[in-house]
């Protein structure tokens, strides 16, 4: 049966739209939908992110199936789903992926040693220390340029380490537990293990210190300070930068933004007071918390328990097959979605999208036009921008 456009029966007309007109106009929906014990949240738009992910899922488990596939997308699709749904043998391998990224951490012996690590982690996109990524230079759309960025914390940001409140106290206490939990499965001495934990906690604690709230963040001014690496240099003195960038592999960073200045002062003091064996115990938080997700179950149930559960108030862990499709989408999003395109986005499909997005910009057009606010010079180059937007809608060709 096809759902009407506007529903009447999803609002609540009890309900004044002068106090809260979220619930006066979804309070209907929201009485009668209850929140899946998957997820923390939930609106229209995870219903439809549900409808596709079993779409995907049959794209990834046909992929799987078809042992004689000579696309090698389909083979690549197939391959990731196939080994990320074989459960008995991730449980076997436990933590043996990462066999020689532990074996590299406890090679870690000297300050230099700290900074090449902490590349060759920002190399596999593991978090340490802070962020640096390339992006978009916000005052000359035509460049592409270096963006270091304050990071490197377990928590969500600053204030969770730095507020006084009750819950947030409860909270960091979890929190080291977690941490202890995670190293402990690591092959730690669980006394040990909850030493270094608090260690580690008082290392992103001080990064903490040292960064700017959500509310700071929004001021795009504020996070703008685009300087040469001599000057970055100048504002970190005991990181090697030219050392940094050799180790991650860029040749020449050119002009870098600095998004939050006072944030790499107060990493620099970390970078160079921390003991050597704290960054060991740093580093290998860091490696088994951003690839948790990925091993066997007593690390994937653990970072549940705590990242889901005690942050987001989840009660249930997806089934693995919508873990894996996630997973597959985010690691070769091009490949699955190429082969989601043949079986769900055929050309008669593709015109009919095409023909809504014209019409929207038809109507835009004149609405351009009826514009009395606007002079014909302004109406002209917006219709001039209007045109030179690019649609993009792919299909199997």
């Amino acid at each position: 049966k096809e759902q009407p456009a506007f529903d009447t029966a999803n609002m609540d007309p009890s309900v004044k739209p002068s106090d809260d007109f979220f619930l006066y106009a979804n309070g209907g929906w929201v009485k009668r939908t209850p929140i899946p014990p998957e997820y923390s949240r939930w609106g229209s738009f995870n219903q439809l992110i549900e409808k596709n992910n079993e779409a995907l899922h049959d794209v990834a488990e046909g992929a799987a199936k078809d042992t004689t596939a000579t696309d090698p997308d389909a083979k690549k699709v197939g391959d990731y789903y196939a080994s990320g749904m074989d459960e008995a043998t991730i449980e076997v391998a436990r933590v043996k992926p990462l066999t020689d990224e532990l074996k590299r951490i406890d090679a870690v012996k000297t300050r230099d040693d700290v900074l090449r690590e902490i590349a060759h982690l920002h190399d596999l996109g593991v978090s340490s220390l802070f962020g640096f990524t390339s992006g978009q230079d916000d005052k000359n759309s035509t460049m592409v340029i270096a963006q270091a960025y304050q990071d490197g914390l377990g928590l969500p940001d600053r204030d969770y380490y730095t507020k006084t409140d009750d819950a947030s106290k409860k909270l960091r206490d979890q929190y080291v537990e977690h941490v202890t939990k995670m190293l402990s499965l690591l092959g730690e001495d669980p006394k040990a293990a909850a030493e270094h934990a608090k260690k580690i906690m008082a290392m992103e604690t001080a990064l903490a210190q040292a960064s700017r709230t959500k509310v700071e963040l929004r001021d795009p001014q504020k996070n703008y300070n685009k300087m040469k690496m001599a000057d970055l240099q100048s504002l970190t003195p005991d990181f090697k930068w030219n050392a940094y960038f050799k180790d991650a592999n860029v040749a020449s960073p050119g002009d870098i933004n600095v998004g939050q200045p006072d944030f790499f002062k107060g990493a620099n003091k970390v970078f160079a007071n921390a003991p050597i064996d704290d960054w060991k115990e740093y580093f290998r938080w860091h490696l088994i918390h951003s690839t948790a997700s990925e091993l066997s179950n007593d690390f994937v149930n653990e970072n549940f328990n705590f990242y889901e559960t005690a942050l987001r108030g989840t009660k249930e862990i997806k089934p693995r097959w919508k873990r894996v499709v996630t997973s597959t989408d985010g690691a070769i999003g091009e490949a699955l979605g190429k082969l989601y395109v043949a079986d769900y986005f055929p050309p008669e499909s593709k015109a009919r999208a095409l023909e809504l997005v014209n019409n929207l910009r038809a109507a835009l057009s004149d609405r351009i036009n009826a514009l009395e606010w606007m002079d014909d010079a302004t109406k002209q180059a917006a219709q001039k921008k209007l045109a030179a937007m690019n649609v993009n809608l792919r299909s199997q060709s």
